[in-house]
């Protein structure tokens, strides 16, 4: 298969991501909207993945393109190609399907344990440590299934039209070096200061060994996503 990645950020990059889709023969290629390129066609790709990145999902006075990449996931919603939204796609697709977004009580920064809900239709441990870096948030889409919450984020991710399109809040793709070029080079998520949530730099990589536990549950994720592309 061919992935096309939609990157919104020079610091908010596909992390894990490329590396597994190379390890498991997928090609792929990153569309840097934020650099001025423009959203691939959907019909060149077999599946499209947005990644995270610091603005509002309608900030469109800002960033024009987003109207563009909003209609491309209208698109993609629409077809039946998978669909794989991080942090801000995340946002942006649960907004296409008619989810409130919007800011949430505190912002989440660091490590956080999401306990996974009952009906979540996820191939993941009941509980797991996955890494933040939000104050915005969404509801849980109509006739979606959740992933489940954190103490800080009620709703941190779903699955929608029997998991072909997914979103995720937290993050399980960064790797010690993505995190480090987003500490060194992006501002942290307003309310970061003040917030219950957040954790100081030092703190997030005090212990490599919390990257290396993403990996398999990245894999586990990737994967059964992937099986739910039609034949």
């Amino acid at each position: 298969m061919h992935f096309h990645l939609l990157q919104h950020s020079p610091h908010h990059g596909p992390g894990r991501i490329a590396d597994w889709l190379t390890s498991m023969g997928h090609s792929h290629t990153v569309f840097h909207l934020h650099a001025g390129e423009a959203p691939p066609s959907l019909a060149d790709g077999d599946a499209l993945i947005l990644l995270d990145g610091p603005m509002g999902t309608f900030d469109d006075e800002r960033y024009p393109w987003l109207k563009r990449e909003r209609k491309l996931i209208a698109k993609a919603l629409d077809g039946n190609k998978p669909l794989l939204g991080i942090g801000m796609g995340a946002r942006m697709i649960a907004a296409e399907l008619g989810a409130t977004v919007g800011r949430g009580t505190f912002a989440e920064v660091g490590w956080h344990e999401v306990t996974l809900a009952a009906e979540s239709p996820f191939d993941l441990p009941e509980r797991f440590a996955a890494f933040m870096w939000h104050r915005d948030v969404f509801a849980l889409p109509d006739d979606a299934l959740p992933l489940g919450g954190s103490v800080g984020s009620p709703v941190q991710g779903f699955a929608w039209d029997a998991g072909r399109a997914l979103g995720l809040l937290c993050h399980l793709e960064v790797t010690r070096a993505s995190v480090d070029e987003l500490l060194a080079n992006s501002e942290r998520p307003e309310g970061s200061e003040t917030s219950p949530h957040a954790q100081p730099a030092e703190s997030i990589l005090a212990d490599a060994r919390r990257f290396d536990h993403l990996a398999p549950l990245l894999d586990r994720l990737l994967s059964q996503w992937i099986r739910s592309a039609p034949a």
